[in-house]
């Protein structure tokens, strides 16, 4: 299995630079020890998503008697419709309904860290999706242990650019993050299409042989 594939895909997906207006608003009448620990939380609530899936995903769709490629067919279609909703600047697990209800909380003084900041805005359907369908792609215990590493990587690099929100947000502008946002997507469009035909193969094997062609 290409190991590069799942990280590229991950932080797609997550995009912790594309949750930073969310940050900043649902943080901008907190202390500074509550915004620490708000990223903190964040962070490891982040790794929890993409390691549990990882290690646990599969297990829990041969529960549901769920195959791999309906999983894949249906995983891809979640990835395409997250990719179509960055390619128009939006984070790929954002609804407005998440967003007005971390608003509130911000306002109740409620932490936020888990819901919605870190499910679904930065992890959510697409991201353990993701995690399940490579996860079953793995080979060996060393693969299978890089995708519970690939959680670390992910709660890194969202508790820096979470503590460097300010910073990132004055540099780059609205436009700058709509840009970077926009590209994931599209890197993001392609993965999905992939895991589609994947998983459209395996349903109806007839299809690999026009494929050939």
């Amino acid at each position: 299995m290409d190991l590069l594939k799942p990280l590229i895909a991950l932080l797609a997906i997550v995009n912790p630079i594309g949750a930073v207006p969310f940050f900043i608003t649902f943080t901008q009448s907190f202390s500074r020890a509550q915004r620490l620990r708000t990223i903190r939380v964040s962070a490891f609530s982040a790794f929890c998503v993409v390691s549990i899936s990882a290690v646990a995903g599969l297990k829990i769709i041969e529960f549901f008697g769920i195959s791999i490629a309906s999983f894949q067919v249906g995983g891809g279609t979640l990835l395409l419709i997250s990719s179509l909703q960055m390619l128009n600047a939006q984070p790929a697990e954002t609804k407005p309904s998440d967003v007005a209800e971390g608003t509130e909380k911000a306002d109740a003084g409620a932490s936020i860290a888990v819901v919605p900041l870190t499910v679904p805005l930065l992890t959510g359907p697409a991201t353990i999706s993701t995690m399940v369908i490579y996860a079953e792609k793995t080979r060996s215990i060393v693969e299978h242990a890089v995708l519970v590493g690939y959680g670390v990587v992910i709660g890194i690099a969202t508790f820096i650019v979470f503590s460097a929100a300010g910073r990132i947000a004055r540099v780059l502008g609205r436009t700058g993050i709509n840009v970077m946002t926009r590209l994931m997507g599209l890197i993001l469009a392609a993965m999905a299409v992939e895991l589609l035909a994947d998983g459209l193969v395996k349903l109806f094997p007839v299809l690999a042989s026009h494929v050939a062609r």
